[in-house]
């Protein structure tokens, strides 16, 4: 299975981006991660050429919505969403792999958010908690998290329940 996060803006090599990149590239190539099968991940940038506001914040998440893949299942972190525990997202993607899912998209909006168009097309709204998390530095804890969801699914230790 594929997971991408789809982000609004350019990482360039902020420290932040690069951390994104190195959870990411933890992730096993192959190997029977989840039922059998290989897992990657990645990130897909997009960016908005317009001034900040709702034409911007629209044209944002359209470009998000075309990056989706075909057939894939899309989680949107918006406020509105629910938190998910590490072991939540674990069976959300195993739930998503097992119904043959190839890819599971998780979207990060830009300063302004996601329109409805996004969150109507969304498989699943998710929150990181009440706080508002600058957008780069969601994509470093969403990466991490999809590793340690991978690593609950492959039953490795990396993922220590308190």
């Amino acid at each position: 299975m594929q997971l991408l996060i789809l982000a609004v803006g350019k990482g360039r090599t902020t420290p932040e981006h690069l951390l994104a990149r190195d959870w990411l590239a933890r992730l096993p190539q192959s190997g029977g991660v989840m039922s059998g099968g290989s897992i990657s991940g990645g990130i897909i940038e997009v960016e908005s050429k317009l001034p900040p506001g709702l034409k911007r914040t629209d044209d944002e998440s359209q470009r998000l919505v075309r990056a989706i893949p075909d057939g894939a299942a899309l989680a949107v972190l918006d406020p509105r969403g629910k938190d998910h525990s590490s072991e939540d997202m674990a069976a959300l993607i195993g739930d998503w792999q097992d119904q043959g899912r190839q890819t599971a998209c998780f979207a990060i909006g830009g300063a302004d958010g996601h329109n409805d168009l996004l969150r109507d097309r969304a498989d699943r709204l998710i929150a990181f908690g009440r706080a508002t998390w600058p957008h780069m530095l969601c994509r470093a804890m969403l990466a991490e998290q999809l590793y340690r969801a991978s690593a609950i699914l492959a039953g490795h230790p990396y993922h220590r329940a308190g």
